[in-house]
Parts: C-alpha cells; structure tokens; sequence
C-alpha cells in the first residue's frame, strides 16, 4: 500500500426535512465521493474470498475464553478445549469484546445512545436523486436517511427513538409485519420517501439496539491488543465505525512492522489514534442527540439548524473536514 489511505466516509449529503410541513425542506446537498459502498453481505464475502486467496485460514464457531501471555507467544483458549498460539492477538470482537474484557475486567460496558437501528433496500424504487448523495431527514417521529443507487435502488435506514434501552430478544421477536406497521406509523405525516421506501422493500432488518463505547483505558496488555469497535465503537450518528476500524489496522500494522517489540507497537499505535477516534466517538453522540429530541426540543431543532447548517458550510467550510481528510500515510515510519 504505497499510496496515502485517506479517511472514509459514507456517501455524504444532508436534507432536512421541516416535519411540520408537508413539504420537505432541503436546505443542504453536497455531494458523495465516487465510491459507493457494497452490500454488506458482498463486502464480507469479497473480505473472505481475498483472505483464502493469500491462504490466511478461517476457522470459524470458536469462542474465545482465556488468554495466556508467555512472554514470547500469546495463547488463545476457547471453549471447546482448543487452542491457538501466535506472536500477537488482535482483538478485533466488536462492541461486545470478549478480548477487551480479559485485557482489563474493569473495562467500562457499551453505552445505549437512546435510538433503535433499522434499514433494507428499496429495489426499482427510482425516486429521481442524484446516485450516491446521502440524505438525511429528521421526521416528526423519526430520523430517516436514504441514498440511491445508479440503477434505481434505494437503499435506507431509520432510528426509531426509544426513551429506554430496549431487551434485544424482545426487539427480535417482533414479527416482520408488525415492525413495518410500526415504521409506517413512525413517518405517516412527513412528506419524504420514507414511505415509499418501506414499501418497495421486500425484507426490513428487525431493529437492533445501537450503542457507543466510553472511553476504554485499557486497549493493549502484553502481546494482546484491542482494535475497532472493541476499542472504540462509535455510534452510527458519525457514520465512521467501518472507517475507523480500516484506519486502525493499517497503523496497527505499520507499527509492528516498524517495531519489533509487539507492547512498545502496541503503545505506538494507542498514542497514534485515541486522541481521534475518541474525538469521533464525542462528535458521533453529539450527532445522534437531535434524534431522541422530545417536543419542544423538535421545535428548536428545526427551526435553528437549517440556519446554523448553512452557517457551517457556506461557501467552501466544512466543519467535519477533520473527519473525511485524515491521511495514513502506509510509507511513513512508525514512531513512538
């Protein structure tokens, strides 16, 4: 990887819909980069495709229960009485790491950001928008952001508000038909596509509960160390949780190129990324407060951020350039 890896972003835009009105009010567009990103169960079948390719073995239905760090090796005990030895263990187990856990038992538990996640893809819906410009639109009742596809697809998410964290089990047992009522009855009164996206998708994701992580203390012990959502889950308000995780594995990567001693990498790389990403996981909340906005809150939001967003962006300012513009340079030399 000789050239810069730039800091991703999903396709970007911004509507605002006035959900007092029938008629939506788009007070900001820009648009997306070039890139639009595939289907996740794409992404993940190319990921494992690549990975079989340069023979990197894929075991899978193991559970992780134990770590022994020898001093030269670090051993894996999983719960069917096998293990596995390697120079290092990369922890990259998600929000709910079991690997965060064994480096410090102490280590703070995920955050409920106060909103639901849903999403599907709209097929042949054709809504007449400009192929990969995000729009994002606070409803009356619920937050809603869509982009389309060059052949006419839509693909959508919504985040339904719930005041308390919802039990997953009960959330997965709804019926489909039942959740698509519920979405319905959530945007009846707003005049964007809402709608016309739920019905025009076949299969809606059952809502999950969607969470970020405080900040964790501990992301590195011995020749053990935490990467992504293990080490920082951000909430999807920022719309950098695949980003940061990508960023990470190419600094982790370069500092143990770099550095033979894997804790002094280790260090290396903590010193090199929390400072942004925990800088992301603030401004990922703060984002995502708007969404679970009670009465007057909606009232005050939408009347003061079409003015302050246009504020923000006027001319060529784009406050979030820190974000989207962050250079990893593969060629440069790791230091502590």
């Amino acid at each position: 990887m000789a050239s810069p890896l730039h800091g991703w972003s999903s396709p970007t835009a911004a509507a605002a819909c006035s959900p007092t009105s029938r008629k939506a009010a788009h007070w900001l567009t820009a648009p997306a980069p070039s890139l639009l990103p595939p289907p996740p169960p794409d992404l993940c079948a190319a990921l494992v495709e690549e990975a079989t390719t340069r023979g990197i073995p894929i075991i899978r239905g193991k559970r992780l229960v134990n770590i022994d760090d020898t001093g030269n090796h670090v051993r894996a005990h999983f719960t069917d009485g096998t293990t596995a030895e390697g120079d290092v263990l990369v922890g990259a187990d998600g929000i709910r790491s079991v690997v965060r856990t064994l480096i410090d038992p102490t280590a703070p538990r995920p955050r409920y950001v106060g909103f639901l996640n849903t999403a599907g893809y709209a097929r042949g819906l054709n809504l007449g928008i400009e192929p990969g410009v995000n729009h994002l639109v606070f409803g009356k009742r619920c937050f809603f952001g869509y982009v389309g596809h060059p052949n006419g697809d839509v693909w959508w998410f919504a985040n339904p508000p719930r005041r308390e964290e919802p039990d997953p089990a009960e959330l997965a047992a709804v019926p489909a038909d039942v959740w698509r009522a519920q979405l319905r009855e959530l945007f009846r009164d707003d005049d964007v596509p809402a709608l016309a996206a739920i019905d025009n998708t076949e299969q809606i994701t059952t809502g999950w509960v969607t969470y970020d992580m405080p900040s964790v203390p501990a992301w590195h012990r011995g020749r053990t160390v935490l990467v992504g959502d293990a080490a920082h889950a951000v909430s999807p308000s920022a719309g950098q949780g695949a980003s940061l995780a990508i960023e990470d594995a190419v600094v982790l990567g370069r500092a143990l190129r770099d550095q033979s001693d894997p804790a002094a990498a280790f260090g290396t790389f903590e010193a090199a990324r929390r400072p942004r990403v925990e800088q992301i996981v603030t401004q990922g909340r703060r984002n995502g407060s708007g969404k679970t906005a009670g009465p007057i809150g909606r009232v005050l939001r939408d009347a003061t951020m079409p003015l302050a967003m246009k504020a923000m962006f006027r001319g060529d300012r784009d406050p979030f350039r820190w974000i989207w513009d962050h250079r990893t340079d593969w060629d440069e030399t790791a230091t502590t």
